[in-house]
């Protein structure tokens, strides 16, 4: 299961704004393309150090650097210089446990969200950090690990199709929040799937897993909230058009991903009421259950106590018992029982308790 809170121990005491990765550990080499566009020209290339950057900072063209890895402080500090970024905001990025908020600069915003998926071979949700630097001309992003949900993005912009090579950095900053939110669906609905066949099974035959199940989904749904609610705010600040960076044109889209925002959260939110009502129905099965159990042996010892008693009567060993040498005996006193308990079936029975 993921994760609610991450630790952040190797930070405590230091300075504001030092450097310090808070994450999984990790080894490999940060890796950083660039996608150059405008309305007539396309560039897209990996690039073989971070000062290649440099030369995007004050193009007239749209730039998308991506940076994949954000565990190599020399690499964030020579971006930080580069494009002037406050060194609380490369602290940001670099502690992968902040929750999804926006920050104003005037000259760039700083955008943290989480893009959830999920793993392939564990079957959890997981969330991994993405951080937003947006300037006049510039979009940075900012990835953990390799992959992401922007395949479409780019194919747009190879492709020249929609309106994203005729719009500024804000549309392509706007196009990426989009993809990320539109991504919360495929994990809902995978997990709504998850709940109605936990349903159908609760219903029929819960069982002991059956309770591990529910408070692993609970728990998949805190998680899912406490990644996703922030995210309102992110979006209303962006869709209010607070920053000169935002255009006119870019905040109609903004409200429709604000739209969609607010539908992720209710929809979590139905989930999580869905999840609870769900524990409640498995206790109920439960002690229904038990209850019929319980039924089932107190109706036989209930018949059991008069055959017991006839049977322990006539099964003590006096010698003047005017009914101990009958010769049909047994056969009376074993109808008798055969009777009393037949006929306390049936009133049972009659009573519905059966």
């Amino acid at each position: 299961m993921p994760k609610l809170i991450k630790r952040v121990s190797k930070k405590t005491g230091l300075p504001p704004g030092t450097l310090v990765y808070v994450g999984e550990k990790r080894e490999e080499e940060v890796k950083i393309s660039v996608i150059d566009y405008d309305q007539g020209t396309f560039e897209e290339r990996a690039l073989g150090s971070v000062e290649e950057c440099y030369s995007f900072k004050d193009t007239q063209t749209v730039t998308w650097i991506n940076v994949i890895g954000i565990h190599d402080v020399e690499v964030l500090r020579k971006i930080g210089d580069c494009y002037v970024l406050h060194p609380l905001v490369l602290e940001d990025i670099m502690n992968t446990g902040q929750r999804p908020k926006i920050e104003d600069f005037d000259d760039y915003l700083f955008i943290v969200m989480k893009m959830l998926y999920r793993d392939e071979e564990s079957g959890d949700v997981v969330s991994e950090q993405i951080s937003f630097i947006l300037t006049r001309n510039v979009v940075i992003s900012f990835q953990e690990r390799e992959g992401d949900v922007f395949a479409a993005i780019r194919e747009r912009i190879r492709g020249g199709k929609g309106r994203i090579r005729k719009m500024g950095a804000d549309y392509l900053a706007y196009a990426l929040i989009d993809a990320i939110v539109d991504h919360y669906f495929i994990v809902l609905e995978e997990l709504g799937e998850s709940i109605e066949a936990m349903e159908e099974g609760l219903v029929a035959d819960p069982k002991p897993e059956t309770l591990q199940a529910i408070y692993g989904m609970k728990r998949e749904a805190i998680y899912l909230r406490k990644s996703v609610w922030p995210l309102r705010e992110v979006v209303s600040s962006l869709e209010r058009g607070e920053s000169k960076l935002i255009t006119d044109a870019t905040q109609i889209y903004l409200r429709d991903v604000y739209d969609h925002t607010i539908q992720v959260i209710d929809t979590i939110e139905t989930f999580r009421d869905t999840i609870s009502g769900m524990l409640d129905i498995y206790l109920s099965s439960t002690s229904n259950r038990m209850n019929e159990v319980m039924k089932v042996l107190t109706i036989i010892a209930t018949i059991f106590i008069p055959l017991g008693f006839i049977a322990g009567l006539y099964g003590m060993n006096f010698d003047n018992m005017p009914e101990l040498h009958w010769p049909g005996g047994y056969f009376i006193a074993l109808s008798i029982m055969i009777l009393l308990g037949g006929s306390m079936l049936m009133y049972f029975k009659r009573k519905g308790w059966i």
